[in-house]
């Protein structure tokens, strides 16, 4: 964007200088993006602003114009400030200081109610709870009233707040330790437990155990099947067949790095040949290195680098790992190389995740705490190289498999989004008719899906446990991965029926609350997964009427 004062428009792409448009992607891993609220984000990298004063526009532009034609903008500089000033403009005063009144209003009511609650608690009767317990729909609802400013969200906390720089004192006075405080403390964290969790970034947490219940210590069954794991791999022969069944239900993290590879074909059952195997395969992968990845630079696959280029420091853009400059050039290079030995494809968009999850897995195989902040510059440089051609390899087994999704037109894609409607229209009949009545087509949230194999939509440490199925599984990735999509469309059935509109829709599908999911979660749906796949995948005329 130039500095000069002109009147230019700063969304107003360059066609001739980008090779595509960025877009923000929303879902699991993407929360939806907020031009106020990350503003500060928004300018992280630009130069500051400059002290010119910003000339008036030639006409009025509402805030949800600005925001809608920011959506896609390439770049954000001094004449967003001039925007947001007049949309601030634009506001109602009077609708504010009502806004505001209401907000005070329902927190003075809050705290009457917290008072007469703190006082019952005081007293030894058995129904205090139960009465605690009927305040909370009021409650709620109070809050609810009041979610459309940020300011009500600062009364949805239990702790005691802050007020500029003095700290508001609890209606309570009792001394530490008193039966008085006692009885505030477990009505505090009795409501707090019983209202939903409002968490503001997913991360990848307790992806080492994957549990929501974030219980670190191994239980007896767990143990078990660790065990039987290692029997199976410890043999000179493994049964691989056994190993499926085993994995199917989820595999240990302390195993799972030598499974995915025995799994995928990437390694032989033999275990004498491991070694060799390892040794080879990843000489080869570093001689294509050598061989091309200085051709990026050439004319003819500028496009593509370009391309790749611009999606890497967009893959998991919230877990610190994914933006270390170490780590985004060793994906540069497996996907630039993977590309250019397969010509018939070459990059799509979306290929780049399909590398997150082998990537974290084979750092797992050399560390022990958690991985989400972990700095790979610790790591050896043998070891990098190794986890870098052992991710090549895998992400390459995975995409032969479904190669014809990202081949021109991905006519793959195409016939997986028209099996998808076609089987939900057996098994829930309601939904799709649905979906029918307010014009959602299945391309337009299901493309995804299948492009991406889920990643979008659920946390990377649900993905893990997704992928030990699927390597499980036979034609996990391509054939599997459709009825796993049709249980989790059904899985909102509720959420879905409840939309009444097209937007409304939209928004839901492309933005599911899975962000607290884990490996129960996975397991029930793999489960409903695995019923359709036995009810309709040896016969295909039940996907028609």
């Amino acid at each position: 964007m130039s500095g000069d004062g002109s009147k230019k428009q700063f969304w107003k792409r360059n066609t001739a200088k980008v090779p595509g448009n960025i877009q923000h992607v929303y879902g699991a891993q993407h929360p939806p993006f907020d031009p106020l609220l990350h503003a500060n984000l928004m300018k992280a990298g630009n130069k500051p602003p400059s002290a010119t004063t910003p000339g008036k526009p030639k006409k009025a532009t509402t805030f949800q114009e600005f925001e809608s034609i920011t959506s896609d903008a390439w770049d954000v500089g001094d004449d967003d400030d001039e925007l947001l000033a007049m949309a601030a403009q634009n506001l109602n005063i009077e609708v504010v200081m009502e806004t505001a009144n209401k907000v005070i209003e329902n927190h003075s009511k809050l705290q009457e109610r917290r008072q007469q609650q703190i006082d019952e608690m005081t007293e030894p009767d058995e129904k205090d709870g139960q009465e605690a317990h009927e305040e909370e729909p009021d409650e709620e609802d109070e809050r609810e009233e009041g979610a459309e400013t940020t300011t009500d969200l600062s009364f949805s906390s239990e702790a005691l707040p802050l007020s500029g720089n003095r700290l508001v004192k609890s209606h309570s006075e009792a001394p530490v330790g008193s039966p008085k405080e006692v009885g505030i403390e477990q009505a505090v964290l009795h409501r707090q437990q019983s209202l939903p969790h409002r968490p503001v970034i997913p991360l990848v947490a307790r992806m080492a155990d994957q549990n929501t219940s974030g219980t670190p210590a191994m239980s007896e069954r767990e143990a078990s099947r660790l065990d039987k794991f290692r029997q199976v791999l410890a043999g000179p022969n493994t049964d691989l067949e056994e190993l499926r069944k085993l994995s199917w239900s989820g595999i240990p993290r302390q195993v799972r790095p030598i499974t995915w590879k025995l799994l995928s074909g990437y390694l032989p059952a033999n275990a004498e040949r491991r070694e060799s195997t390892l040794q080879r395969k990843r000489q080869e992968y570093f001689g294509f290195i050598e061989q091309y990845y200085d051709s990026r630079n050439d004319e003819h696959h500028q496009d593509t680098y370009r391309q790749i280029h611009i999606d890497i420091p967009r893959t998991n853009p919230l877990i610190p790992l994914f933006q270390q400059a170490s780590v985004q050039e060793i994906f540069e290079r497996i996907l630039f190389i993977w590309a250019i030995r397969h010509p018939a494809s070459g990059y799509v968009q979306g290929i780049n995740d399909l590398v997150t999850p082998f990537f974290v897995v084979y750092v797992f195989e050399y560390i022990e705490e958690e991985v989400e902040n972990f700095n790979v510059s610790s790591l050896q440089e043998e070891v990098l190289r190794n986890i870098e051609a052992d991710s090549f390899w895998c992400m390459s087994k995975l995409l032969d498999g479904i190669q014809d999704n990202y081949t021109f037109a991905q006519p793959g894609i195409q016939r997986k989004v028209k099996a998808l409607e076609e089987l939900v229209s057996r098994i829930d009949e309601t939904v799709h008719c649905h979906m029918q009545q307010y014009e959602v087509e299945y391309l337009q949230f299901a493309f995804r899906w299948m492009n991406n194999l889920l990643m979008r939509e659920l946390p990377l440490r649900c993905t893990i446990r997704l992928w030990d199925t699927y390597q499980a599984e036979p034609e996990g990735f391509s054939h599997f991965h459709l009825y796993v999509c049709a249980a989790f469309l059904v899985r909102w059935r509720k959420e879905i029926l409840e939309e009444k509109d097209f937007q409304g829709l939209m928004i839901l599908l492309q933005n599911l609350p899975t962000m607290h999911w884990g490996n129960e979660e996975v397991s029930v749906l793999l489960a409903e997964a695995y019923r359709l796949k036995f009810a309709f995948a040896d016969a295909p005329n039940h996907y028609k009427r």
